[in-house]
């Protein structure tokens, strides 16, 4: 009995390079890639995507074991490609981090930092309490398997071998920080409304009363009011942030 093997130096450097683009968009995802994450967490996750994404998409890689040159471009160009999807899903997440400074200074809480767990440095306390948050929610809503199927769907958007338009990564690039940074906004207007309110009422208080010590009185009341707010427009904020992310992931789905 003769069992033929000579495929298998073809699956292997197709494997290869699969993992390439999986791992390298694994390494930057929200949720999988953050730091406080052990690596080898980080290879199992990315290995078992390899193995579910790769027999769908075997035949996409059309290699020439003859030329090691050859590989090593294509091993550089899938890299690049899960960079660029692993980049923009975290650039989504980070409309929070935005939305968590600014109002953290209109509440008067911009001084108070403290260590993001998801990326081992520091930040304002609002805003690592929203990554955090929007972390969870992206898990308990399943938010996460639109990410897997964004994967799964890049490869007919960039198809292994197929030139990457720089043109195109510029644009995506652009929309995805654009568009965090106008979310980020918009999650933070009623504390931005708030805070013009409250400090143009300080300084109307100010010019009437000049003998009151309108700061001693203005931070404690303006962190109590934010924080009121706060709780009151939190579901929404969040809600407005999950819908964004969902919008931004069917964007990086070819239409079906």
């Amino acid at each position: 009995m003769r069992i033929d093997i000579s495929f298998l130096p073809a699956l292997a450097a197709a494997f290869v390079l699969a993992f390439a683009r999986i791992g390298a968009m694994v390494m930057l995802l929200p949720g999988f890639g953050e730091q406080n994450i052990p690596v080898r967490v980080k290879l199992s996750i990315a290995l078992l995507l390899t193995l579910i994404i790769l027999p769908l998409h075997r035949a996409a890689y059309q290699l020439d074991l003859q030329s090691m040159a050859a590989l090593m471009v294509l091993m550089v160009h899938e890299i690049v490609i899960g960079i660029v999807l692993g980049a923009t899903a975290r650039v989504t997440l980070s409309a929070l981090q935005v939305a968590g400074s600014v109002i953290a200074q209109q509440m008067g809480l911009g001084f108070v930092q403290s260590i993001d767990p998801t990326q081992g440095q520091q930040g304002v306390l609002i805003g690592n309490f929203l990554t955090m948050l929007g972390v969870t929610l992206l898990f308990a809503t399943d938010s996460h398997h639109l990410v897997i199927s964004a994967l799964n769907d890049s490869y007919k958007v960039f198809a292994p071998g197929e030139i990457m338009g720089s043109g195109d990564v510029a644009a995506l690039a652009t929309r995805a920080f654009s568009a965090a940074f106008r979310i980020g906004l918009q999650l933070s207007a009623p504390f931005l409304v708030f805070g013009l309110v409250f400090n143009i009422g300080l300084g109307v208080l100010a010019r009437l009363m000049p003998q009151m010590q309108v700061y001693f009185v203005g931070v404690p009341l303006s962190i109590f009011v934010g924080f009121l707010i706060f709780g009151i427009v939190i579901v929404a904020m969040m809600g407005t942030f999950l819908d964004y992310f969902i919008g931004v992931m069917h964007q990086m789905m070819p239409l079906r």
